[in-house]
């Protein structure tokens, strides 16, 4: 049966946060003095971090609260929204504590580790929790109002940083989806800067320092 309402812009945030999970779990795990040193200077990881907190705040703020309404009467489906936000409040506390080890030496370095770990297990597990567990139910129970509120709401909180965010979201994405985005978040007179400024300005960006690191063939 095809879908009330078109996910296109959640599936590619939800694979992209998926793409740097891979990204972040290797900056933070190769050899180096400090592994920290490479995320402090990573702006993959403030990329990661502005998309994330886009996403999530937007979820917080517009989806979940008409999604509790909708379900009112439902308490196991209530269930499974509850574990949703405990899951993003959890994700957040990960966040500011990989920050806060980032700004200062006091954590040490497998400290460190084991939060990066922790958060590269939890946000996975998470998207796949929302995919399976949430999104069917925002397609039976939500208003169409109420899916075009949270829409927007989505496209405001990205657009507040879209030159950088926008050509992140869409790296590596088929070129239907990049058209479907761009509808949904991008008001057609920015499509230009889109695609001749903040595109090109992305594909230079060496997101996690990677690009000038040497290769070495096992003997």
């Amino acid at each position: 049966m095809r879908d009330r309402f078109d996910m296109t812009v959640t599936y590619a945030m939800h694979n992209a946060l998926r793409r740097e999970l891979h990204h972040l779990a290797r900056a933070a795990t190769r050899a180096h003095p400090d592994p920290r040193n490479v995320l402090r200077s990573a702006a993959g990881w403030e990329l990661f971090r502005s998309a994330l907190h886009a996403h999530h705040t937007a979820e917080d703020d517009a989806l979940w609260p008409s999604l509790r309404q909708a379900l009112d009467g439902r308490p196991f489906s209530l269930v499974r929204l509850e574990a949703i936000e405990a899951e993003h409040a959890s994700l957040a506390l990960l966040i500011e504590a990989i920050d806060q080890a980032l700004a200062g030496p006091d954590l040490g370095i497998d400290l460190f580790g084991e939060l990066v770990g922790s958060l590269v297990t939890g946000l996975r597990g998470h998207l796949r929790h929302e995919e399976e567990a949430v999104f069917p139910l925002v397609q039976i129970i939500l208003g169409k109002e109420q899916w075009e509120h949270f829409g927007r709401v989505h496209a405001q909180r990205i657009g507040a940083d879209a030159a950088r965010i926008l050509p992140w979201l869409l790296d590596g994405v088929t070129g239907r989806t990049v058209a479907a985005v761009l509808t949904q978040l991008l008001p057609e007179s920015a499509h230009h800067a889109y695609a001749h400024q903040w595109q090109p300005a992305y594909a230079v960006l060496d997101r996690w320092g990677t690009r000038g690191a040497l290769t070495v063939t096992p003997p």
